[in-house]
This record gives structure tokens, C-alpha cells and sequence, in this order.
């Protein structure tokens, strides 16, 4: 293996993880900004308000998409099992 083929191995692993998180992150920011725009107009500054909707959002929509993330992190494996008989 030369560094390119490990460079792109490495690359394609980092966008792998960050669009497989990217369902879960996303909905934790909407969440996130409406809670605090929640907060802001109520001056209601409670701790477990902030994390309790956003544990039950990324639950919600990690079991809504995991049929979509499983694939996206089965193609990265086939892609880089493919490149074992090549000697990568």
C-alpha cells in the first residue's frame, strides 16, 4: 500500500463517519436552537430541558435512519475489502 491508497482509504472513512452522523447531529442542532430560542423567550433556564429533547430527537431519528446509515457504512466496508485482492 503507498500513502495514496491509504490517504484515500482515510478519506473515504472520515466522510463515511461524518454522513453517518450528520442525521443525528442535524437533528440535535434543530432541537438544540429551538430550545433555546424556548429558553430565551421564557427566561426558563433549566438544565434537563436542554438535554432530555435532544437524547429523545437523536433516538427518534437514529432508529429512522439507520436502514440509511447501515448502507452508507456497508458500502465504505465493501469498498475497502474490495482492495484486498488488489494488494489495495
Amino acid at each position: 500500500m503507498n500513502p495514496a491508497d491509504a490517504l484515500d482509504i482515510g478519506q473515504a472513512a472520515i466522510w463515511t463517519v461524518v454522513i453517518a452522523a450528520s442525521p443525528a447531529v442535524v437533528a440535535a442542532m434543530f432541537v438544540g436552537i429551538l430550545i433555546a430560542l424556548l429558553q430565551a423567550l421564557t427566561q426558563v433556564q433549566e438544565i434537563t430541558l436542554t438535554f432530555v429533547p435532544k437524547i429523545i430527537a437523536i433516538l427518534v431519528v437514529t432508529s429512522f435512519t439507520a436502514p440509511f446509515v447501515g448502507s452508507v457504512i456497508f458500502a465504505f466496508a465493501e469498498q475497502t475489502y474490495a482492495r484486498i485482492p488488489n494488494g489495495f
